[in-house]
């Protein structure tokens, strides 16, 4: 299957349980990242396509919300099973579009059908509570699904991401109209293909494909009652402001600038290793990666040097080659972004070490690609661009620090506050620091892990809301309360009754 899914091909939107033309005959051309060849074609959806698509999935929703959990849970095992299954072709997919290496998708890809299992399965023990109340009344809670909701995805992460939100979403009893990221937007109509074959009924899984336009068209639209977004801390705001005119709840999950912090009795060899995969896993476009590197003073050179030597030992090159090591950035935007964040880092002072602009020994076919050297600059400081600004790509900053109070200082000094990393080999210093670091996630001598059950989701710039666990499959649901009175006769307030509240 893998051929057929690589080979060029024009996809239609997938709406109402089916593929269905654009009503309007704009495309958008989906490009290989590492050789700017054209991998496909999807529709550059109208306000008419996204309201086509918002009325389908509202029709579905009565019936799908009034399924017993344990039924809606079938089809989601199912498309787990399908997921499991295809991992090859679906992780082909994803590292041509995406530019990511293929050892990296397939790792990746493996841990996907866990989050349909894993939602499918709370779901059942979800649990409301029930009181008697002062006056002789019984209150008790109830959870309802919100009814359509908007699934806005990027494209570093497509299909990770949207089955992170589309698990816990129709695990909770809503229906999905989803809108991809237009550079990545392939493998979310594969996916809901495959959601027809896993028997979820028609209209429960929408794909609506399109640029910034059919972003608004889809948080616009008057069915959508709670919209999820993981993307740029802009669009972000964007988002928010759009969920806020139309009063609907959201989750954020944007930017970050992840600080990692390398104490003197650190493993040093682990610790450079997982900096390395921090900072460039997935070409260092991930919004927790290890961006800002915070080395405590007795070993900061030692340090240095080993990440600079394995920085440089990394393999660029075919990201459907198994032993590519790092691809392409996503876009030429992207690599334009990372030199000129090399050129402004060089031009403040800061040290290069490794890296520092397009690799030069690339084969013919991948010279046309977006290719950035892993690069690391040292002695760093919180006055430059690079300690403070997003890059996503990878271009990362390492600085020295004095004492534990200094390495929280730097690592809080900024609007973000999704990710951090330390390494240590002291347990109690461990649980200090990250008692006051300004992050939602934290690791503790390792990094980028991820588990249906670890809640995932940070603040400030970071966006709000939270993914994974109880906290994403509470967030799809909305809580109201019952009071029902218990004592034999109303108390009558205008006929001279005593009791009110």
């Amino acid at each position: 299957m893998t051929a057929d899914l690589l080979t060029l091909r024009h996809y239609d939107l997938h709406y109402g349980g089916s593929p269905v033309e654009s009503k309007s005959d704009r495309r958008l051309e989906i490009l290989s990242p590492a050789t700017r060849d054209l991998i496909a074609t999807v529709p550059d959806a109208t306000a008419a396509d996204v309201a086509a698509a918002a009325r389908a999935a509202a029709a579905a929703f009565p019936d799908w919300s009034q399924t017993d959990p344990g039924e809606r849970a079938r089809p989601l095992r199912r498309l787990a099973d399908i997921i499991r299954s295809r991992i090859q072709d679906l992780a082909a997919i994803e590292s041509a579009v995406t530019g990511r290496p293929i050892r990296e998708m397939r790792a990746q890809m493996r841990r996907i059908p866990e989050w349909l299992e894993y939602f499918s399965g709370i779901i059942l023990g979800l649990e409301a509570e029930s009181n008697r109340v002062k006056g002789g009344f019984l209150t008790y809670t109830a959870y309802e699904p919100y009814g359509v909701c908007a699934l806005l995805t990027p494209w570093n992460h497509p299909i990770l991401i949207l089955i992170k939100k589309l698990s816990a979403a129709l695990a909770a009893g809503n229906v999905c109209l989803i809108k991809p990221s237009e550079l990545a937007p392939v493998s979310p109509l594969i996916l809901a293909e495959w959601c027809r074959e896993a028997d979820l009924p028609p209209g429960t899984v929408n794909v609506v494909t399109g640029g910034a336009e059919t972003g608004r068209a889809v948080c616009a639209a008057p069915e959508v009652m709670r919209i999820d977004l993981t993307g740029g801390t802009d669009t972000g705001k964007r988002v928010a402001a759009a969920a806020a005119e139309r009063l609907v709840p959201c989750t954020l999950e944007l930017g970050g600038k992840t600080p990692i912090l390398v104490a003197e009795d650190a493993n040093l060899e682990e610790a450079a290793a997982g900096a390395t995969f921090a900072a460039f896993v997935a070409a260092g476009q991930t919004c927790v990666s290890g961006a800002r590197i915070l080395v405590a003073e007795p070993v900061y050179r030692e340090f240095v040097d080993r990440l600079a030597a394995r920085a440089s030992a990394l393999r660029i090159g075919d990201p459907a080659d198994p032993v590519t090591d790092m691809g392409p950035v996503i876009s030429a935007a992207a690599r334009d972004r990372c030199l000129d964040h090399i050129k402004r880092a060089s031009a403040a002072g800061a040290r290069l070490v490794a890296g520092g602009g397009r690799p030069s020994a690339m084969t013919h076919e991948m010279k046309e690609g977006f290719f950035v050297e892993p690069t690391v600059f040292a002695d760093i400081n919180p006055k430059m661009h690079l300690f403070c600004e997003e890059v996503f790509g990878p271009v990362i900053g390492v600085m020295p620090y004095r004492d534990e109070a200094e390495a929280v200082a730097l690592a809080n000094d900024g609007a973000f506050a999704l990710g951090a990393a330390i390494w240590t080999a002291d347990v109690g210093r461990a649980h200090r620091i990250a008692g006051q670091l300004n992050a939602g996630i934290i690791w503790v001598n390792d990094h980028h892990k991820n588990d249906p059950r670890t809640v995932w989701g940070g603040w400030g710039a970071s966006g709000y809301g939270k993914e994974n666990g109880w906290d994403a499959l509470k967030s799809y649901l909305r809580k109201k309360s019952v009071v029902v009175r218990t004592a034999p006769g109303f108390d009558d307030w205008f006929a001279g009754g005593g009791r009110y509240g």
